[in-house]
């Protein structure tokens, strides 16, 4: 999987913004829409959307693209076949073959061409003239599933724990035991109210009978 980095900055219905690390580049490219139920997320409406969402990956440094309609249209398609594997993955079921299909052809091509400057850091080679393209970056997103999906974190790949949340991450975390998409969301809602469950317990318990008289119950 490619290198870690902080996270995607999304927002909640309410518009508050929180922090949500899928954990590899491939599951960060699904906030940002799909299709069906995720259609109403969708953001990649114009070539130039591919390239700001680059931007805000992962992929350090941010690459210089250029991106066609056809390949805003290929992302789009490599996007709900990584959705179905990972909600599949998720669910302990196997990946559809026409999924598996979809993110190998896209791995087939080349990828972003990565580079050591010469102070050392990482960059991006300007073998393709001015910048990449959008099928270079397509091919390192798939590259990246291959790696997720056929690794030895394909059996953490969950689906967030909450009710009415469906974002899809990897856990990379030593115990193994993330729940939740964002502890900053879906985590803090938990919290608040697992709290307020107690606390009604714990009201209805002195509200009884038996508490005010301060008898033990029978």
């Amino acid at each position: 999987m490619t290198e870690s980095a902080t996270g995607l900055v999304l927002h909640s219905p309410e518009g508050v913004p929180y922090r949500f690390d899928p954990g590899s580049l491939c599951l960060e490219l699904l906030p940002t829409g799909g299709p069906g139920r995720y259609a109403r997320h969708e953001v990649l409406h114009e070539p130039a959307n591919l390239v700001v969402w680059a931007a805000r990956s992962r992929l350090r440094p941010a690459p210089s693209i250029e991106v066609t309609e056809a390949e805003l249209a290929a992302a789009r398609e490599l996007r709900a076949a990584l959705w179905r594997m990972a909600v599949d993955r998720a669910h302990g079921r196997a990946p559809r073959p026409q999924d598996v299909a979809a993110v190998n052809e896209a791995a087939s091509h080349p990828p972003l061409p990565v580079r050591l400057r010469q102070d050392g850091g990482r960059g991006w080679a300007r073998e393709w003239g001015p910048g990449a393209t959008g099928a270079h970056l397509l091919s390192t997103v798939a590259r990246d599933a291959v790696d997720l999906f056929g690794g030895p974190y394909a059996h953490r790949v969950r689906e967030c724990a909450s009710d009415d949340c469906r974002l899809v991450f990897v856990d990379t975390s030593r115990p193994g035991r993330r729940r939740w998409c964002s502890m900053e969301r879906c985590g803090n809602r938990h919290k608040v109210r697992a709290l307020r469950a107690r606390r009604e317990e714990g009201g209805a318990a002195a509200g009884s009978p038996d508490s005010e008289s301060g008898e033990p119950g029978r």
